[in-house]
């Protein structure tokens, strides 16, 4: 007689923190993880400061700045300043925390530059619509990536945009960011005769612009250098070396309360002294159900048009895109995360927690928040997995009671981080085929439209008009995507809108 014994049923392993993230199969440690989380914050830490000289200083069409107060009221500045800070913290820490969590891959997420110059100085700054409403848009321009992400019509997107024209946004976008730097900053200001020119009457004069030329120098060696954070190091030193100024010498501000300059050698924006502990302001994640038809609706209703606000979803939803995918693949590449088919493990889990930072961007008032280039730096110290993005998002959470001080740090120690963040960008003009003028000449006009026109979406649009046309003159009609046919003719009747209405409305 035989006994027969059943077998053993496989015994599940328990969960630990070295299963999930996969910590030795992607031969790391915690130690390491921990390290590169910490780096990665280091190295996008200046968005903290960057985020608030961007997002909360620009009055929109009502008087009012990003937290709802009148830009005429005492103290405005700084109070819309700080609130933009601790949300820019808080956001990013939570939004970093679910993509490491979630994702489990070592890339944070915070404000995006170049996203939140577009909200700042092109849609609110040239008086389309109020702060609720733009805020609004990149709510809903988050709520449409993210459908794209689940029916994979986002892929499709990319695929149809060719890739010089990808290239020329990214390129685009970083020359307007240093632009603005340089006019936050002081070194490019209005002229008579020209229409801007360097300092004051040709020559840079004054204490704060000592202060800006010390921190970008300082930047660019630390950089050449390679020291981790250095973005944030030369933003800190030119913060010191504005308040050793302001103690000794007294600049003072360069603009009265109507922003007219009365002081040309004074400080641009913020005075760097320290005018007490006014706590942390959270006001800004009240602001959507403070006005909720506004926030939500608002745009729709604005004086630019339907088309118009269609057309600036689109720009932002495009320009969002195009920064995502670029970065992901880019870290991967960096820390040899990438799968045979080119894309990092759980693409869709990254891509969903990076569309939804566009929706709550929105809700929190900072503008959409996306995928930082910047986690490379982390994933070049060791880090490979999502603990490195929860080490960072950690400290951003703890970097919100530190908001209140970014009100210490003047334009000119903060705008040269704008003005580098330029030459970052830069490195994608290799990547378009200047020799090829089906390529090269769209690009190049989507390139300089962006600083010259003041508008990231007046660049997006030729560079996609003129591709195509360049196509159908050469007789190659098929080699355009039908998806770009559609866009340029819907960003063609943008551009005339003003003429059509004009055509088709009683006069007045």
């Amino acid at each position: 007689m035989t006994s027969t014994k059943k077998a053993a049923k496989p015994t599940k392993k328990p969960l630990t923190v070295d299963s999930w993230f996969e910590i030795k199969k992607r031969g790391s440690n915690v130690g390491r993880e921990v390290r590169g989380g910490l780096v990665t914050f280091f190295t996008m830490a200046y968005i903290i400061v960057l985020n608030p000289i961007i997002i909360g200083t620009v009055p929109d069409l009502n008087g009012n700045l990003v937290n709802g107060m009148p830009i005429s009221e005492p103290g405005a500045v700084p109070a819309s300043m700080a609130a933009v800070a601790a949300a820019t913290a808080l956001l990013a820490g939570l939004l970093s925390i679910a993509m490491g969590g979630i994702a489990r891959f070592p890339i944070a997420v915070a404000a995006g530059l170049g996203l939140n110059a577009m909200v700042a100085y092109t849609i609110v700054g040239q008086g389309m619509m109020s702060w609720p409403a733009a805020m609004g848009l990149v709510f809903w321009e988050g709520v449409i990536i993210t459908i794209l992400v689940f029916t994979g019509f986002r892929k499709a997107v990319f695929n149809a945009v060719p890739r010089s024209i990808r290239s020329a946004i990214s390129v685009g976008i970083g020359l307007f960011i240093a632009f603005i730097g340089l006019v936050n900053g002081g070194i490019v200001r209005p002229a008579v005769g020209t229409p801007v020119q360097l300092g004051i009457g040709g020559s840079l004069e004054g204490w704060p612009i000592f202060t800006f030329v010390f921190a970008l120098v300082l930047l660019i060696v630390l950089h050449v250098l390679k020291v981790k954070g250095a973005m944030l190091i030369a933003i800190l030193s030119g913060t010191v070396l504005g308040m050793i100024f302001q103690a000794a010498f007294a600049p003072g501000a360069a603009k009265d309360d109507t922003g007219a300059v009365v002081n040309p050698t004074g400080w641009m924006s913020n005075i760097p002294a320290f005018d007490g502990w006014g706590g942390i302001d959270l006001n800004l994640l009240l602001i959507p159900w403070k006005g909720p038809f506004e926030f939500f609706f608002g745009g729709f209703a604005s004086p630019v048009g339907v088309l118009a606000v269609i057309m600036l979803i689109f720009a932002l939803m495009l320009a969002d895109f195009f920064d995502t995918m670029g970065t992901i693949v880019a870290v991967g590449a960096e820390g040899k995360l990438l799968q045979p088919d080119g894309n990092p493990p759980r693409t869709q889990e990254i891509l969903v927690i990076d569309s939804l930072g566009a929706v709550f961007g929105g809700l929190a008032s900072t503008s959409s928040n996306t995928s930082y280039i910047e986690s490379a730096s982390g994933v070049g110290d060791g880090a490979r997995t999502g603990l490195a993005s929860i080490t960072t998002g950690v400290a951003f959470l703890l970097a919100i009671f530190l908001a209140p001080l970014v009100n210490m740090v003047p334009g000119e120690a903060a705008s040269p981080a704008l003005a580098f963040v330029g030459f970052l960008m830069m490195a994608q003009v290799l990547e378009i085929k200047w020799n090829d003028p089906e390529e090269g000449i769209p690009a190049f006009f989507a390139i300089i439209l962006m600083p010259f026109a003041y508008s990231i979406t007046v660049g997006i649009g030729v560079g996609f008009i003129l591709f195509v046309t360049v196509k159908l003159f050469r007789g190659k009609a098929k080699d355009v995507h039908p998806l770009l046919y559609v866009v340029a003719i819907a960003f063609l009747i943008y551009f005339v809108q003003g003429s059509i209405f004009a055509a088709i409305l009683p006069p007045a």
